[in-house]
């Protein structure tokens, strides 16, 4: 088949995606680069947890930013004293990916135990780690969370690292899970970043006066829905669609607000699964001739397939999926209305922030800074 015919069979699978909420837009997505770091020392719990219930509104937030980016998430723990004083009681949970089921499973993964915190350690780990993007205009940050003094690290001063980070480019945000503190402030003013205080339990205690809107059901069974579109394909095939489901189980059981927003991310373009998904994988490699897989490549429904009959089975299912997508930000669009007004009736709450609040408005900022189109807030 010539490449011709590959390029045309690609653009027909991608046709009906561009009806679903994140348009298309002609340049090419710039980079968005996240390096979360959250201390698992022994009183840390609430941090743990908001990040579990908020991350989803998290990733929701970025989707709005235009043009659409490449969000890459990376994620370390510190502050465990079984990860060895070598390390600096530092463990990299995850390199920077797109995959954001397997941040989640890392996430949901992370168990508390009382430690040094090494907040130089841990964001030097990651400046020297991981492989930032390096073309123009990329936004590349780090969050680095915790509730101990930032200089415990005696071996690395948080001088050498905020320079380390200036160089590459990297801005790096503190946030102290507490009353202000010094510290933490003047490492992240060294770094070119951001510094906000917050209140850690405040995501588990706002679960008992969370606004429930008539679309959350509805919601939740299309998120669940949608994972029928996914047509899972090679050695990490069976891995990514069981790993899908159990996050979305996940997301349930940190909150019912987590798993509606889970359903809502599933819709937005920075939901990818090109990795073990052949139609979000045909998006990200056009040239992919699926005509020509073997069949064992293939999920079992389509192993029977003629070649040229492939291509019309992953047309439909590329529709439904866009489909279901087009449902879902309706709804979507409706519960935001619905919360904005139930919210109006309610009695102020105290103005210490959130975890979600906090790396939200920080990024809407940063990202501003960088050229991105980022639309008004959202009214909480």
């Amino acid at each position: 088949m010539s490449l011709a015919s590959r390029l045309a069979i690609a653009a027909l699978l991608l046709a009906p995606l561009t009806a679903s909420a994140a348009p298309p837009v002609a340049e090419k997505p710039r980079a968005i680069d996240l390096v979360v770091c959250l201390d698992v020392s022994g009183s840390m719990n609430g941090l743990i947890d908001s990040a579990k219930i908020k991350l989803w509104d998290i990733v929701n937030e970025l989707a709005r930013v235009k043009p659409t980016p490449n969000l890459r998430v990376a994620l370390y723990s510190y502050g465990n004293p079984a990860y060895g004083q070598a390390s600096g009681y530092v463990r990299k949970e995850i390199d920077l990916t797109t995959d954001l089921d397997e941040v989640y499973a890392k996430l949901n993964a992370l168990r508390i135990s009382g430690g040094e915190e090494y907040v130089a350690r841990v964001t030097q780990t990651g400046l020297k780690e991981q492989k930032w993007a390096d073309e123009v205009g990329a936004l590349k940050v780090v969050f680095v969370c915790g509730n101990e003094p930032a200089d415990q690290d005696k071996q690395v001063p948080l001088a050498e690292v905020a320079e380390m980070a200036r160089k590459q480019g990297v801005i790096v945000n503190t946030i102290h899970c507490g009353p202000d503190d010094a510290g933490w402030r003047e490492f992240a003013v060294k770094c070119g970043g951001s510094y906000t205080t917050i209140d850690q339990d405040r995501a588990k205690r706002d679960l008992t006066t969370a606004i429930k809107s008539p679309f959350d059901t509805e919601l939740v069974k299309l998120g669940e829905k949608l994972n029928t579109t996914y047509v899972a394909f090679g050695a990490a095939g069976e891995r990514g669609a069981a790993n899908q489901l159990a996050q979305d189980r996940a997301a349930g059981a940190a909150a019912p607000a987590a798993e509606v927003a889970r359903a809502v991310t599933k819709a937005n373009a920075l939901y990818k699964n090109s990795a073990w998904d052949l139609i979000d994988c045909l998006k990200d490699n056009p040239k992919l001739d699926v005509t020509k897989m073997k069949p064992e490549e293939l999920p079992e429904e389509m192993r029977k397939l003629k070649p040229e009959e492939r291509v019309a089975f992953l047309k439909k299912k590329g529709e439904e999926r866009a489909a279901i997508q087009k449902e879902i930000n309706e709804l979507s669009a409706k519960r935001a209305k619905f919360v904005e007004e139930e919210r109006k009736k309610l009695p102020k709450t105290d103005s210490e922030k959130a975890l979600d609040e906090a790396l939200k408005g920080i990024i809407r900022e940063q990202a501003k800074a960088k050229g991105f189109e980022v639309p008004a807030a959202e009214k909480k």
